[in-house]
């Protein structure tokens, strides 16, 4: 018996070893798909895919962080640290959902200084992980990640950003650009030099999930409002956004990436390239170039599949959770 249970022992300590530790960069106030974004996260922690070790928030919402804090209070994960961009002109609440998804639910962060500078929080979630064990999902612009890659050793560690992110992480998930070419919101507005930064510094595997991917995928329509319980916070999301009109799943895509499963299933990958970014955020997908110490890689849908089954798979991923 004692053998036995020693062997699910070291079952259990492997799997979690093997867990996905994931950092999520959102901008969750403008668009309402960061909000089930966030969801599918908490589901795929559930599941046991991934372990959520933070959260940070490039966003000039004034109530941005306190709307991560309830959705992940909701799921029952109080515990996740949450970064904030303080270093803003403005913050202000402009978005259609933040303020009052907040204070419909319970959570524990209502103040600013309840926050960790969000390059700081980059820093001791990457300082506490194993090597080479982090993958970095972006779904919003790359103000935060850049002050990742630009900051100094200091009191955490006298690693650089820099020197961080070649030890600590696997690779970087991308929500951002149009591909072959084009202007997408993330790496224009509304800061497109951390795009070129971050691009032109980033030394790891990067894969980008474009426009053109998500804006196939329509997720928070009537399937999700008939199937929601209306006390979840996710259901607010969507009926204060636009009463589950339908969205164009474009963050989801890269939150989708992190379940290998689904992703041979529902997606193929072209590598044989590298995305360049012009200063006005606009980007190009540059076929058969390669580069030392650069891997990029663009996602598209595979041709059989039809987007209608990606969005309800990503609507069934959070309901089963529900």
């Amino acid at each position: 018996m004692k053998t036995l249970f020693n062997i699910l022992l070291l079952f259990i300590t492997a799997t979690c070893i093997a867990q996905t530790k994931v950092i999520l960069d959102t901008d969750i106030d403008s668009d309402v798909d960061d909000v089930q974004a966030l969801a599918m996260l908490h589901a795929y922690q559930k599941l046991g895919i991934i372990d959520l070790i933070g959260v940070v928030t490039t966003s000039n919402d004034s109530y941005s962080y306190q709307c991560v804090d309830a959705i992940n209070t909701f799921y029952g994960q109080t515990n996740i640290p949450i970064g904030f961009l303080k270093q803003q002109d403005k913050i202000e609440n402009f978005s259609k959902y933040t303020k009052q998804l907040s204070s419909s639910f319970s959570k524990n962060i209502t103040s600013i200084k309840q926050t960790t500078e969000s390059a700081r929080l980059y820093r001791k979630l990457l300082l506490e992980s194993e090597d080479g064990s982090v993958v970095i999902v972006t779904i919003g612009h790359l103000t935060s990640l850049q002050n990742l890659l630009q900051s100094e050793g200091d009191d955490l560690s006298p690693l650089s950003g820099k020197e961080l992110v070649a030890k600590k992480v696997n690779k970087w998930l991308c929500m951002g650009g149009n591909y072959p070419e084009g202007k997408e919101a993330n790496f224009y507005r509304p800061d497109p030099a951390s795009t070129v930064y971050c691009i032109d510094n980033w030394k790891k595997e990067v894969i980008f999930c474009g426009w053109e991917v998500g804006n196939k995928i329509i997720t928070g329509g009537a399937y999700l409002k008939s199937n929601l319980n209306k006390n979840n916070p996710i259901y607010l999301g969507y009926e204060l956004y636009n009463n589950f009109a339908g969205r164009p799943a474009w963050d989801q895509v890269a939150i989708m990436l992190l379940d290998e499963n689904t992703t041979s299933k529902y997606f193929e990958f072209n590598s044989n390239g590298l995305v360049s970014v012009a200063k006005d955020g606009s980007n190009k997908w540059n076929a058969g170039e390669q580069q030392l110490n650069k891997k990029h890689t663009i996602v598209s849908i595979k041709e059989s599949v039809n987007p209608d089954a990606i969005a309800r798979a990503m609507d069934d991923l959070i309901l089963n959770i529900n």
